[in-house]
């Protein structure tokens, strides 16, 4: 298979409509999976998982009854289930946020099920309530596909950077509000509460402060920063020395606060998994090392039992 195939192209400035239009149809269901779920640290109840089709929630609750949603970008459809089998699919297409949001809370009638959200988005500016944004939005179903399978291929390379991680992390998961892949590890300690420069437009400053409260190195990848979007990571709080170390690949960018590596460079090289783990390990190491973690407990080998699971070179199971 070839880099082009795993790693699809997607210029960021060929889709900005569409992005714009699938953030905010993300916004919906994020809301609603945020009052049907209980809270997990850092919010970690409120994401979205890539999924074979899409992107999907975790399971959610209406006095009791279980249902997920997902969008899927195979047939560009968004379906919402009952566990009992119900379920009302609507179509991705051009429309607007307000048609939607009002397909959205028509199938939640239908199958019986309440969530009642605050009905506007967070993390943008202006912050239209969506039933009242009314103007026509495009759906580039190319755009949006080739969206999900950049995460498919980025999904897979976090899966690998976490396997060598012993601690506390983040599984993998789409944030709604920034509309990034995050996978995040902590040090074991807890954090200062993060200043206002952190804070984010149409964001109550207490979302940050769950959001950051523990010690921690973030990457992540979304659509920005460079021509085809950016793989990123930073430390929280971020030590001496952090932002002027050196790596082999990917540069710091002060205005972003963050070590950035384009996704182009990354899809072009002969190697893209081992320059992702490259990026990722030695940002990790800079982080950790200058901010005194016990990398003798938190870091572990990857293959420390293929001899009790593989036999031979064929890597037949033996478990």
């Amino acid at each position: 298979m070839t880099n082009t195939e795993t790693w699809p192209a997607l210029a960021v400035d060929s889709w900005t409509d569409t992005r714009k239009t699938l953030h905010l149809w993300l916004q919906i269901v994020g809301k609603m999976e945020m009052v049907s779920t209980p809270l997990v640290n850092h919010w970690w109840n409120v994401t979205f998982q890539v999924s074979a089709r899409g992107f999907r929630t975790g399971m959610m609750f209406f006095e009791g009854h279980p249902f997920d949603a997902e969008f899927d970008f195979i047939d560009h459809k968004f379906y919402l289930r009952r566990a009992d089998g119900h379920e009302v699919a609507i179509a991705l297409e051009a429309k607007s946020v307000a048609a939607f949001y009002g397909e959205v809370q028509d199938a939640l009638r239908t199958l019986r099920l309440r969530c009642d959200i605050v009905p506007s988005p967070n993390e943008v500016d202006p912050a239209v309530p969506f039933a009242e944004d009314t103007e026509p939005r495009p759906y580039n179903a190319s755009a949006a596909q080739t969206f999900w399978r950049q995460l498919v291929a980025v999904q897979r390379t976090f899966m690998i950077w976490r396997a060598g991680f012993a601690g506390k992390d983040s599984p993998t998961q789409l944030f709604w509000g920034s509309l990034d892949l995050s996978c995040v590890r902590f040090s074991g300690r807890g954090a200062p509460k993060p200043p206002p420069a952190l804070h984010v437009p149409n964001l109550p400053s207490w979302v940050m402060d769950e959001a950051e409260s523990r010690e921690n190195f973030a990457a992540g990848f979304w659509a920005g920063g460079s021509a085809e979007g950016s793989f990123y990571t930073y430390a929280y709080p971020e030590p001496d020395g952090f932002r002027s170390g050196k790596v082999s690949v990917g540069k710091f960018d002060d205005t972003l606060g963050e070590w950035i590596l384009p996704y182009d460079e990354v899809r072009n090289s002969d190697d893209p998994d081992a320059m992702v783990q490259a990026f990722l390990n030695e940002t990790y190491g800079l982080a950790a090392d200058l901010g005194n973690w016990d990398r003798t407990l938190l870091d572990v080998d990857p293959h420390r039992l293929d001899a009790q699971i593989y036999h031979g070179a064929d890597r037949s199971p033996l478990y």
